[in-house]
């Protein structure tokens, strides 16, 4: 069993390496944060056989918290490890800033150069992580992340301020820094130039941020989903999900109500199609019609009932039984007229895809019984 200490266990990143660490079995994890008193630091650091040290100061009261919050603090932990003689791996996480000549930077900076002291010194395995902008769930909004500030304010429907959209923006996704973390465990990482890498680092612009997560915003409205193609996008659409209100989690859809049941269109999406939800009542039959190009899927998950087909221009017609007893899904092809009936005492729901979204102007559908004289 690894013992694992984590500085900064409370904040951003710290939080989420620890939550991650303590669903496995093989960890031992001790945790050090602000609330805690500064002298039980050494014993936790006496315990460790790995030290995670994610602990700083990045918004203080005055610019010599940035030194004593960062370079002191790592140079304290070095100089108790060195005396220890024990050669315990170091990983700690810097800032790009840390190339720049900024207070903040040189605190950073400072750290760094005693993490690599302390390696030499003793030759103990050390990783530091110079991390461009962190993004995620669990960031602290309207403090120092642009990101988490956007998501937070966009899904309360406050307001935000963007100075200049065309600002370029390097970022790494929360979940890759800690599975970058997890890997030091085995042993494994990439760096250049003797620091350690995040990947992938995505690159976008501030106008590009803003302008998917107002559209995230929307989309309950539209019934449109993201890009998940985009990993970028895919993850951003995370992130501005843990910042929902907790009494907004849920939005209703517009149900098209008649004497037959309901239609109620529930996802969209431009290049995956359509979901829908149909409910028909007892005895009642649906469809009638069918299609050029647009083809779709049923799938009955609650009742039971029949899809009907017969191919256009012939006589013979098939029959599926379909029920939500035994879920299967039933392929509606191109130029087979069809229909659904529910054959059953209760009303029969059936989730249905479309390849593409309806398009009033070009409907694809053409009526055609699929039972002649009837």
């Amino acid at each position: 069993m690894t013992t694992v200490l984590i500085t900064g266990s409370e904040g951003f990143v710290g939080k989420n390496l620890r939550v991650s660490l303590q669903a496995r079995d093989d960890i031992r994890l001790l945790c050090f944060d602000v609330e805690n008193d500064p002298v039980e630091l050494e014993d936790l650091l006496d315990q460790a056989d790995i030290v995670f040290h994610l602990a700083g100061v990045n918004r203080p009261l005055n610019q010599e918290e940035f030194r004593t919050g960062n370079t002191c603090l790592t140079e304290q932990i070095c100089r108790h490890l060195a005396a220890r003689g024990k050669k315990v791996p170091l990983a700690i996480t810097s800032s790009i800033q840390a190339a720049q000549d900024n207070p903040y930077g040189a605190s950073k900076r400072g750290a760094e150069d005693a993490v690599f002291a302390y390696g030499r010194e003793i030759g103990a395995a050390v990783h530091v992580f110079r991390l461009p902008n962190v993004f995620g769930k669990w960031c602290r909004p309207n403090y120092n992340s642009g990101v988490a500030t956007f998501c937070h304010n966009i899904a309360h429907g406050l307001p935000i301020q963007v100075n200049d959209p065309s600002v370029v923006m390097n970022l790494v996704y929360i979940d890759d820094v800690v599975h970058a973390f997890e890997a030091l465990l085995e042993g494994i990482y990439d760096a250049v130039d003797g620091f350690c890498l995040v990947q992938p680092v995505h690159t976008v612009t501030l106008g590009e941020i803003v302008d998917a997560i107002r559209s995230f915003r929307e989309s309950r409205e539209t019934r449109s989903i993201p890009n998940m193609a985009d990993a970028f996008v895919k993850k951003l659409y995370s992130t501005y999900l843990s910042y929902l209100p907790t009494d907004s989690f849920s939005y209703p859809l517009t149900m098209n109500v008649d004497q037959r049941g309901s239609f109620t269109e529930f996802i969209k999406t431009a290049d995956r199609g359509q979901v829908s939800v149909n409910i028909s009542k007892p005895g009642i039959t649906k469809g009638n019609h069918w299609h050029h190009t647009k083809n779709e899927k049923f799938l009955v998950v609650s009742g039971k009932g029949v899809i009907r087909f017969r191919k256009i221009g012939a006589e013979e017609i098939m029959e599926y039984p379909v029920s939500g007893e035994k879920l299967e899904v039933v392929d509606i092809p191109t130029g087979y007229t069809h229909n659904i009936s529910n054959t059953g005492n209760n009303d029969m729901v059936t989730v249905m895809w479309c390849n593409e979204m309806f398009d009033p102007e070009r409907p694809d559908t053409i009526f055609e019984v699929v039972e002649k004289g009837k």
